[in-house]
């Protein structure tokens, strides 16, 4: 079966299966928050919904899970439906796979993220790892069937700095490492930029998903809130075993009013 390199793009595999970038600044100043009552927090420039969709795909083949969380910028069959709208959406809109990576509807979700509920969009990622088969996984949002891989991503008046994160089910277990929190101030500009930065081993083949930084910062992406829409993903290099994969790694940036 043909596979991910560092010098070749990826291929469908034909195994049978069951189951990046310069950071650009800010063009203009932020626009200026509605002042709230005395003692309160400035009421955020958001507003509408963010509807975070989290599409998971697995090879049995090669006991290989990966998530995405916005469409990839070269494999369109990787899709997902994260948008910013005025309706709540409440079902993930996810692509077919390759035949090799297929859906797991089990881990797919999506949340409705109120953007006028608070001035903090608090992203949090959560990596799930099992030894055994060095298989990871990466969730955004809480899964509609499963909640043992629960994250605490939500808008507040209050910065957080940590990510809460479900238990997994014994085997796959939450990783420190590739888990974290981004606190994104919404006041802070026009456009909410989603970096996702997708990295592959060949020696184990896996997948591992990025979208926030985490205290590994080999796998750093440039998600941020600005004046200016991202064209272009900024990832972190890998360790040198997993390596970026193009194809998979992309950027959305969306209005946030």
């Amino acid at each position: 079966m043909t596979r991910w390199t560092a010098r070749r793009a990826w291929r469908p595999m034909l195994a049978a299966a069951v189951g990046a970038c310069a950071f650009m600044g800010t063009a203009a100043p932020a626009p200026a928050a509605t002042q709230g009552p005395e003692g309160s927090e400035a009421a955020p420039a958001a507003s509408g919904y963010l509807n975070l969709h989290q599409c998971s795909y697995y090879a049995s083949s090669l006991d290989d899970h990966f998530s995405t969380f916005v469409t990839p910028s070269g494999d369109g069959r990787y899709s997902t439906g994260t948008k910013r709208s005025a309706t709540a959406d409440t079902r993930a809109d996810c692509g077919p796979g390759n035949d090799n990576h297929v859906p797991i509807p089990l881990l797919h979700g999506v949340k409705a993220l109120d953007l006028a509920a608070g001035r903090y969009l608090n992203l949090q990622q959560c990596d799930y790892y099992r030894s055994a088969s060095t298989d990871r996984f990466t969730t955004l949002v809480t899964p509609s069937g499963d909640g043992r891989y629960s994250t605490g991503t939500k808008v507040s008046n209050t910065p957080e700095t940590r990510p809460t994160c479900g238990p997994g089910n014994g085997s796959h277990l939450p990783n420190p490492g590739l888990s974290g929190a981004k606190a994104l101030d919404l006041n802070a500009g026009r456009h909410l930029n989603l970096h996702q930065c997708v990295y592959y081993s060949e020696r184990l083949k896996s997948h591992l998903t990025s979208v926030v930084t985490a205290p590994d910062t080999r796998y750093a992406t440039g998600t941020n809130v600005s004046n200016t829409a991202d064209t272009r993903p900024v990832c972190g290099p890998g360790n040198g075993d997993y390596v970026q994969i193009p194809l998979l790694s992309a950027v959305k940036s969306l209005p946030l009013g």
